[in-house]
């Protein structure tokens, strides 16, 4: 093993734990059901996959022999990366109750589990809410390296792809900060095992490129935000910290697929319409495109035309001409001449005035302008950006959008979506805005605790990424110097969490938590009088005058019903609710003609 993966010479950290303290697979395993009446198979509420090893390297040789290995090698990573998040969502459900430590090592018995390979505890210790990371494993008959070699001679690169991506994703999500994972030996490359350690990004420095650069898609920034320890913030300037402020962070599925759309449009003349909910970063994705275009050394001018009156709109878009009105003593340019030869970006521009619609089109048509009182044309080279937060169409339709002008904006749409469908993306975005405001403010909060990395990551966000960021800010303000954020400082704003958050009952299954108030203790539910229930079923079993008289089958296929609509139609739902398997569920649901969704 190389000096620079060598384990650090501190002491025992406060989750360091010996081998003899790993729990069993039995919680993960009843986890896991074969349904063989609709054919699926799942893992907790995700839908798995049985699929021949063979197959899989097939599908990676063919990979690697039609895009190249550094390709195939990114494409596999990330793979990986999105399958150890969700399974490091399924650690908390299943260990809500357990310790840090127990609760993390979910993950590598799930690589066990789900046939990927056995993963040895070598050494692991982390401290959440200090953002501080060691882990280290070993990894015996890796599925990705056996059929590698089938394939391939041994090499001098490691070969576990999907596993080291699995690795970094899982750590990442857990921590609520970047963590990368490497493969510092392999079976791949000769050696009797596969040795992965892992730290913080800041923590590998310049020799994390390498290896980041196959984890973020290709269009995003080179490398993951660096984690930044206390000391190191507090001096960091606020110009280098804010450096990338105008770049898109993140990792997800549906954050790449947005990337892909600005990459093919960018180089390009057309004109593009984002679209998506307030916060989302319309125009943080609009100078992406305009930096990856051929206008990317010709200025970027941008207009929030809500934020504008209305009776200056018109002037602020195509400037004035001295004289034009009163007040106006001197030719003063508007943003399309300001964008010559560049590009123009104009938010919320569904609240533009009918006037100022029908002058834009003609700009977007002709490629010419009239500024404000006067009467003469200037030719403008400028392509537009135009974004919103409102179902343009409905607009058109209720008369207060034109609809010339939409069809015109309306060449290349692209939809971004809101955080809460872009899960990933969180922990990245915590650990900037973390970094960021301990610049901008002169502190040096270290982190996150477990309680506000778990919030966080299940709370809705209908303010998205601009709600994410003063959410951040404001638990930083209220953190105490050097010492992690707490969900009550992050949550002081009357926000409430806890919708999609799990816990364990009395029975020690799992039931969604009920929305609460952060600036309060969750309540213990008292347990129900199961008793005196089955008496009042029996009594009414056995009354032959109750009107509402039943049989056990009537009362079983009421319940039935009764959770399905509670669970809004979700069959596995459902079934939780009743704490029989989702199989059980459909077949009962089968054998009474009830109408369910297999899906």
């Amino acid at each position: 093993m190389s000096a620079e993966s060598k384990p650090p010479a501190s002491p025992r950290g406060p989750f360091e734990f010996d081998k003899s303290q790993i729990p069993g697979l039995a919680d993960l395993m009843a986890r896991l059901h074969f349904s063989t009446t609709d054919g699926r198979i799942w893992l907790d509420d995700q839908r798995m996959l049985l699929i021949h090893a063979r197959s899989l390297g097939l599908l990676r040789r063919e990979m690697i022999e039609t895009l190249g290995f550094d390709v195939a090698r990114g494409f596999l990573t990330r793979m990986g990366y999105h399958a150890g998040s969700y399974d490091a969502r399924l650690a908390r459900k299943v260990r809500l109750k357990n310790s840090l430590k127990t609760m993390f090592l979910v993950g590598p018995q799930l690589h066990c589990l789900e046939g990927v390979g056995l993963s040895e505890l070598v050494r692991l210790e982390f401290d959440v809410e200090h953002g501080t990371h060691y882990g280290e494993f070993l990894w015996r008959t890796p599925v990705e390296d056996e059929e590698h070699i089938r394939y391939f001679a041994v090499g001098a690169e490691p070969a576990c792809w999907m596993q080291i991506g699995y690795a970094s994703g899982f750590a990442t999500e857990f921590m609520g900060r970047p963590i990368l994972y490497r493969e510092v030996e392999c079976q791949a490359m000769g050696h009797a095992a596969c040795r992965i350690i892992g730290k913080t990004v800041e923590e590998w420095g310049d020799s994390a490129e390498e290896d980041l650069r196959f984890i973020l898609p290709p269009t995003a920034p080179t490398h993951l935000p660096e984690v930044s320890r206390p000391q190191t913030a507090v001096v960091r300037a606020p110009e280098e910290a804010q450096d990338r402020s105008d770049q898109p962070i993140g990792i997800s599925p549906n954050f790449n697929t947005v990337l892909t759309m600005v990459r093919r449009v960018a180089p390009t003349q057309a004109t593009v319409l984002f679209l998506g909910e307030s916060g989302v970063g319309k125009e943080v994705f609009a100078r992406t495109l305009h930096r990856l275009s051929s206008r990317a050394t010709k200025p970027f001018v941008a207009l929030n035309c809500a934020a504008m009156p209305e009776n200056l709109v018109e002037s602020e878009l195509f400037g004035v001409e001295r004289g034009a009105y009163t007040g106006a003593t001197q030719n003063r340019l508007g943003r399309f001449e300001r964008a010559n030869g560049g590009t123009l970006f104009l938010d919320e521009i569904g609240t533009l005035t009918s006037i100022a619609q029908g002058k834009l089109l003609r700009v977007l048509q002709e490629g010419e302008l009239e500024r404000l009182g006067d009467s003469q044309t200037r030719r403008v080279d400028v392509r537009v950006i135009a974004a919103t937060n409102v179902d343009l169409r409905d607009e058109v339709r209720q008369g207060r959008f034109r609809e010339d002008l939409f069809f015109r904006l309306n060449v290349f749409p692209i939809v971004i979506p809101p955080l809460r469908e872009r899960h990933e993306d969180i922990p990245l975005l915590m650990d900037y805005f973390l970094r960021k405001f301990n610049a901008k403010h002169g502190r040096s909060v270290a982190g996150f605790t477990q309680r506000a990395v778990d919030a966080m990551l299940t709370y809705n966000w209908p303010g998205n990424i601009r709600e994410l960021e003063n959410v951040v800010e404001r638990g930083m303000i209220l953190a105490p110097e050097e010492g992690p954020i707490d969900t009550p400082q992050l949550f002081a704003g009357g926000e409430r969490i806890g919708e999609n958050l799990f816990i364990v009952d009395r029975k020690g299954k799992l039931v969604q938590r009920g929305a609460q108030d952060l600036t309060a203790e969750a309540k213990t539910p008292e347990r129900p009088d199961l008793d005196r229930l089955s008496e009042q079923v029996l009594d009414l079993l056995a009354n032959d005058r109750h009107e509402e008289k039943g049989t056990l089958d009537e009362i079983e296929t009421l319940l039935l019903k009764r959770a399905v609509e509670r669970a809004n139609g979700n069959v596995a739902a459902a079934a939780r609710l009743l704490g029989i398997t989702r199989a059980q569920m459909v077949y009962r649901l089968k054998s009474r003609g009830l109408k369910h969704d297999c899906g």
